[in-house]
């Protein structure tokens, strides 16, 4: 029941920051933001959230264990494998913030969807994933339905911006999404390869310890790019005004950390597979908001991709579903199976 209420919360967490991340990100460049590395860097930059999160494990640990409750850090391998993570996330951020730039959000979003494809292939290989005919038929719906995207992919791009950018900022998001595939089943791996037990409380300083090292990462970008000296200049020449430009950078840090916090948090619960699964279908959710609220265009080739991606969630977890069924009827029997009785007789 707990760890049920654990992936429920993680759920929703990482449905509200895989679909406001990319809206609040497209706002930004809608509306004259031109800073690259910046919106990577905001991309993990609220990670001081941690310490909140942190602090409310502890005390509820305090009020269970009493004053004997310690404060857990995570080993040597957890260390450096959040910090491992931290520096391809880093790297990852701009890849997927040049996407975002330069294309509509309603085609960016599917072929980030892409990852799919990528965790489950590196799932197999890194953590030896299982998978049913349900599962397999999931992840192929589900790669159709970005490949689809590939047809005429250059219909909806952007007034005033170049074939070039365009397919630039398309396959930076593809290279994206094949990081971001590699990365969830590496966390998922460096979990079980810890030589402790890990908490959620552990997941937690993962996730801080990634985060701060991928703005680390951005940050040197930012330095590098003369962003922070251009942020003032940047905020008054904002469509939205001034103080909603600044309104809109912290929103952005606030659910992307989201995104993050529900990845890892169901990866911890769940596997890196499900993960993606549920970022893929809400990823389809968000093309449909770009298509409302910023009056994108709604193509055909879009319209087949979210049927098969739609199709491909349901069959994943109706297969789930029907094994978790399977497996409590195998062992219902055995539970229920009487004790030998001994009848002793008189000699």
């Amino acid at each position: 029941m707990k760890m049920g209420l654990l992936l429920l919360v993680n759920v929703t967490l990482l449905a509200i920051g895989t679909c406001g991340g990319p809206m609040v990100m497209r706002l930004y460049f809608l509306h004259g933001g031109h800073r690259v590395w910046l919106s990577s860097w905001l991309e993990t930059g609220g990670w001081p959230i941690n310490f909140i999160l942190l602090l409310v494990t502890y005390l509820n640990r305090r009020q269970k264990e009493g004053p004997a409750a310690k404060i857990v850090f995570m080993g040597g391998r957890l260390f450096i494998g959040s910090s491992v993570t931290g520096v391809l996330s880093g790297v990852d951020n701009y890849l997927y913030a040049y996407g975002v730039a330069r294309l509509p959000i309603s085609t960016s979003s599917l072929v980030a969807a892409s990852h799919l494809t990528f965790v489950a292939l590196f799932a197999f290989v890194l953590v030896k994933q299982k998978y049913t005919p349900y599962s397999i038929n999931a992840v192929v719906l589900l790669t159709v339905a970005t490949g689809v995207l590939a047809l005429h992919t250059s219909t909806d791009r952007p007034e005033g911006e170049s074939s070039k950018e365009y397919y630039k900022g398309f396959f930076m998001t593809v290279a994206a999404a094949v990081l971001f595939g590699f990365l969830l089943p590496f966390m998922e791996l460096t979990y079980k390869k810890a030589r402790q037990d890990v908490t959620y409380t552990l997941v937690l300083e993962f996730q801080l310890v990634m985060s701060f090292v991928a703005t680390l990462v951005c940050s040197i970008g930012m330095i590098v790019n003369n962003d922070f000296k251009a942020i003032p200049r940047e905020a008054r020449d904002f469509g939205l005004g001034e103080t909603m430009y600044y309104v809109v950078l912290v929103s952005s840090a606030i659910v992307w950390q989201c995104c993050f916090l529900g990845s890892i948090g169901v990866t911890f619960v769940g596997s890196s597979l499900l993960s993606a699964i549920i970022i893929t279908v809400v990823l389809q959710v968000t093309e449909i908001l770009g298509v409302v609220l910023y009056k994108e265009k709604f193509t055909a080739e879009k319209g087949v991709s979210l049927f098969l991606a739609l199709w491909g969630f349901v069959s994943y977890f109706y297969g789930e579903q029907k094994h978790s069924k399977e497996k409590s009827e195998i062992q219902a029997p055995e539970k229920d199976m009487p004790l030998p009785i001994t009848v002793t007789t008189p000699s």
